[in-house]
């Protein structure tokens, strides 16, 4: 099961990626941004860069051989930081940004791909394959040194380009004390989940150390 949902994880995030840059490049372009720019705009997503390290994951444990081509992406820590990162890509996009725009056709295959189905199919992998009990609550000061990095580079962008990826983001139409709310909220949602995922990661570790004796 666990070898299953890895390949198909990795199918349909690789599919979604690449379906995403498809449409997503040339609309941009169409909307003023240059090619270079229009690269950049999507990927200052969280979602995106959070799908591809799903994917950097996925491929990192595909080897044969018993080793990982792709060893920080291999271990652990990794594995389950974005497994945390992708449930917190699900959980606000459902609750929150959904409900703010209504994609048709391709982009609404793309929504559903990169928002549900490979956050879901992540973190079945790694309940089933991926976790091993090895991580600890010290983990969660690394996990959450990557969201912490993204704000601050979605903050320092936004005036240099005009734009935000995400509307909770936008200094100046919200307000700084509305954006400092939301990335508290975000933030404090975040952490819930880090803790919840390494007390899953160790009662899994307990289950796996029972069935060997």
């Amino acid at each position: 099961m666990g070898r299953f949902l890895q390949v198909a994880g990795l199918v349909i995030g690789l599919a979604g990626l690449v379906l995403q840059f498809c449409i997503s490049i040339p609309a941009s372009m169409e909307a003023g941004r240059s090619l270079l720019g229009s690269i950049v705009f999507l990927l200052s997503f969280f979602t995106i860069l959070t799908n591809i390290g799903a994917v950097l994951v996925y491929t990192s444990l595909l080897s044969s051989g018993g080793y990982a081509w792709l060893p920080a992406f291999a271990g652990s820590r990794m594995r389950a930081g974005v497994a945390v990162s992708i449930t917190l890509v699900f959980i606000v996009y459902a609750t929150v940004l959904a409900r703010l725009w209504q994609p048709q056709g391709l982009f609404l295959l793309c929504d559903v791909l990169l928002h549900y189905v490979t956050p879901v199919l992540f973190v079945l992998w790694w309940l089933v394959a991926g976790a091993d009990g090895r991580t600890r609550l010290r983990d969660v000061s690394w996990w959450v040194l990557y969201p912490i990095a993204y704000l601050a580079y979605a903050l320092a962008r936004a005036p240099f380009a005009g734009e935000v990826p995400y509307p909770f983001l936008d200094v100046a139409k919200n307000g700084v004390a509305s954006v400092a709310a939301a990335a508290l909220s975000i933030t404090a949602l975040f952490l819930v989940i880090c803790v919840v995922a390494v007390f899953i990661d160790r009662g899994i570790g307990h289950r796996g150390a029972k069935r060997v004796r």
